[in-house]
């Protein structure tokens, strides 16, 4: 069974020959993981706080700029409510497709339930459209089924800022045809026609430059 995760759908939004090399061809290109450092260490620590895992030791291993954005982590109103799974892996499916991922925490405070996503970096542009949005929403609703309201929260620790989505009925019918949309290009492409229009920071740049 394949799903489609937030990412593939993105890549394949910005630029199907990119998704072609990364998830047809499953070439893998290096890249510098050093901009991604700070984010996977504050999401290790979340989790494993919120699993009640003793964290001093790996508290004293943090920079000053990591312990700033943990601790205004640990101050988020959000992220103290009560802590149902976290870095969950969560899957459902719309029409023909299975779509999933890994979410960085779901949190319930009586019969509503909220979607965290921490960012280290910049949130998304359009955060209500987003494919990570669209996909965890509906993941969490079928799994769920019942309950009195569910958000999706980008905790922006950077900027100090919650972006806050609510779902509702209206939403969940206009993510499904997005997402159904989406997949149905993908499922009949079989050309991948590169789109992207910042091909000089493209990891496939050189790759894909031989194959136009």
């Amino acid at each position: 069974m394949s799903i489609f995760s937030p990412n593939m759908l993105k890549t394949y939004n910005t630029c199907p020959k990119k998704y072609f090399f990364q998830y047809v061809e499953k070439i893998n290109v290096p890249r510098l993981s050093t901009p991604f450092e700070k984010g996977k260490k504050i999401h290790a620590l979340a989790h494993y706080y919120l699993q009640g895992i003793n964290i001093t030791t790996l508290e004293s291993a943090l920079t000053p700029t990591e312990r700033e954005i943990w601790q205004t982590l640990l101050k988020n109103p959000y992220f103290r409510k009560k802590c149902i799974q976290s870095e969950y892996q969560l899957s459902c499916k719309i029409s023909d497709y299975w779509i999933g991922g890994r979410l960085d925490a779901v949190m319930q405070d009586g019969s509503c339930y909220y979607i965290l996503d921490y960012k280290t970096g910049a949130t998304p542009d359009n955060p209500q459209y987003d494919y990570q949005t669209m996909t965890y929403l509906l993941c969490l609703d079928k799994f769920l089924q019942n309950y009195s309201k569910m958000e999706f929260i980008y905790i922006n620790l950077k900027q100090c800022h919650n972006q806050v989505i609510q779902f509702n009925h209206e939403l969940k019918k206009e993510y499904e045809n997005r997402i159904q949309n989406i997949c149905n290009r993908i499922n009949s492409d079989t050309l991948y026609k590169p789109s992207c229009k910042n091909c000089n920071i493209c990891e496939y740049n050189n790759l894909c430059s031989k194959t136009l």
